[in-house]
């Protein structure tokens, strides 16, 4: 059986729900069991995310099967405290692939849209976080170009690994 044609687009209004719970389902691995599910919630709400920047969804055939989130302007509401966008930069956020499309290629192609469209609005650089367990991930952003810079420590629970592309 052939692979259903995969579209990497915009998010509308009517995916939120479906997007949200993708987005959910991909990262709940990672979420430790004292956690209070407030991160969940966070990775659900594709509304707010939509207000302040571009969410992304990978359709595959009828489903949403990936999404990812792109700061261009401003940040994503967060619990974190967060430096400011540079001028030049668009961050990559909750890139998430449900995991029955897993190994598919949709991580990938979502990053290459993230890209695009962080140069249709004029960005030289896309950054990102991840945390040390998301390894397949890491994998990916390397093998795109991206290089490590740096680990946060903003959340000391979590230190996050820091990533960035130069798009010139």
């Amino acid at each position: 059986m052939e692979d259903p044609l995969v579209v990497v687009r915009p998010a509308t209004a009517a995916d939120f729900a479906e997007a949200g719970a993708v987005t959910a389902a991909a990262y709940c691995e990672f979420i430790t069991p004292g956690d209070s599910g407030a991160y969940l919630d966070r990775l659900r709400d594709v509304a707010s995310r939509a207000d302040v920047g571009a969410v992304l969804v990978a359709q595959c055939g009828d489903s949403i099967a990936g999404t990812a989130t792109l700061e261009i302007t401003s940040r994503v509401p967060s619990s974190w405290p967060a430096e400011p966008l540079a001028p030049d930069e668009a961050h990559l956020r909750m890139l998430g692939v449900d995991p029955r499309f897993r190994g598919c290629g949709l991580g990938r192609q979502l990053v290459e849209a993230a890209i695009d469209t962080a140069r249709l609005h004029g960005r030289t650089r896309i950054t990102l976080d991840t945390t040390r367990e998301m390894t397949a991930a890491q994998a990916l952003y390397r093998s795109m170009g991206f290089r490590y810079v740096g680990t946060s420590l903003r959340h000391p629970e979590m230190p996050l690994l820091m990533f960035e592309l130069s798009l010139v």
